[in-house]
């Protein structure tokens, strides 16, 4: 855990397009202000775990500097996010649980190029057409599967693991396991694998076996390449944000909490 800092003077306050976010972020400037990112002491998103994504990759430069980003929910899921309040906002600021993330870094080659995009939840690869996906998986320079037939495949981080990973059945992952969830999406062959737990520092090697008759197409969270041959997917270990939560609602605390919902 990263220590959030103590003074919160200045707010970058943005929100998505939803007519409830913008309607809250009017009401947050009046009642705090507004100040440019690059001159604020944090970000207040207002939206749902899209939204974050989305705010996280507009200030990328910024946030991997160590500006914090807090989350208010004004989406639907708001798994990364916390609780919309308007009030004593500067007060859950200065004892908010910093969390820092480290996203996937995923390398995708195809014939449109050679395209380099982060994932923070996961990185998925899945068919574009009726056909199956055939993907052969490396891990580590070491073959693990020649074959897999499948809908398509994902490896997911912690953070992650309770989202696309959770409903393809993978495995959800505490905080600060270190480790990758690695998640067939329907597999029919093999038929009994289940994917695997990999560690946080694996490289990964997806190759599209004929891709030209079963297309595939591979996402960092939701930006998506299509038409694809090879995905590369490693951890950046350059990048590292913080995410600011509630006191007793943060990111660990809601991951553990998954396991063990009804």
């Amino acid at each position: 855990m990263a220590k959030a800092p103590k003074s919160f003077e200045k707010l970058a306050i943005v929100s998505s397009e939803r007519a409830e976010a913008k309607a809250a972020r009017k009401v947050l400037i009046d009642k705090y202000g507004d100040h440019d990112a690059a001159h604020a002491d944090a970000i207040i998103a207002l939206g749902g775990d899209g939204f974050m994504l989305r705010t996280l990759r507009r200030n990328m430069t910024l946030v991997r500097r160590g500006l914090p980003v807090y989350g208010m929910n004004k989406g639907t899921v708001g798994f990364l996010m916390n609780e919309y309040s308007e009030d004593s906002l500067i007060e859950r600021l200065r004892v908010a649980e910093a969390t820092t993330v480290k996203p996937l870094k995923m390398t995708a080659t195809g014939a449109g190029g050679t395209f380099e995009e982060l994932a923070f939840n996961e990185v998925s690869l899945y068919r574009q057409s009726q056909q199956a996906a055939h993907i052969k998986i490396c891990v580590d320079g070491k073959t693990r599967l020649e074959r897999l037939i499948a809908d398509g495949v994902l490896l997911a981080t912690p953070a992650g693991s309770t989202a696309y990973n959770l409903s393809a059945h993978g495995p959800v992952v505490p905080l600060g396991a270190h480790i990758l969830a690695l998640t067939p999406i329907s597999a029919f062959r093999p038929r009994r694998w289940r994917g695997a737990l990999l560690n946080a520092d694996a490289s990964v090697k997806f190759e599209i076996i004929d891709p030209e008759k079963r297309p595939v197409a591979a996402s960092a969270d939701n930006m998506e390449i299509r038409n694809i041959t090879h995905v590369e997917v490693s951890q950046d270990h350059d990048t590292s944000l913080t995410l600011l939560f509630d006191k007793e609602h943060g990111l660990g605390e809601k991951i553990l909490r998954e396991q063990f919902a009804p």
